[in-house]
């Protein structure tokens, strides 16, 4: 079996079109769990306003998952995916160590 130009491309296309696929079923993931080890890791929270201030210095008021750049939700949804946390979903109002807004 000779495997071609055009075999290989096709191959190539399908196996790239359902990585891009599995992205958007991330939407189908479970909710994050503050006790998930990852989410202890990032210091988690699912309501930012609960974030220990002290030992997170980095903490800003008005910072939450819904306005940080790696947060992949819909506005107005109260879950959405993070590229953090794979399939897991984050809470809209949440926060992590990692937030950022750039």
């Amino acid at each position: 079996m000779t495997a071609s130009r055009r075999s290989f491309l096709v191959l190539s296309l399908g196996a790239s079109a359902s990585l891009a696929l599995s992205r958007f079923s991330a939407a189908d993931g479970a909710e994050l769990s503050e006790s998930d080890p990852a989410a202890q890791k990032l210091g988690y929270k699912q309501d930012a306003s609960t974030v220990d201030k002290a030992k997170f210095t980095n903490y800003s008021a008005g910072q939450e998952c819904s306005t940080c750049s790696l947060y992949q939700g819909k506005t107005g949804e109260p879950l959405g995916g993070c590229t953090l946390f794979g399939t897991k979903l984050v809470a809209e109002h949440g926060w992590c160590s990692s937030y950022s807004n750039f």
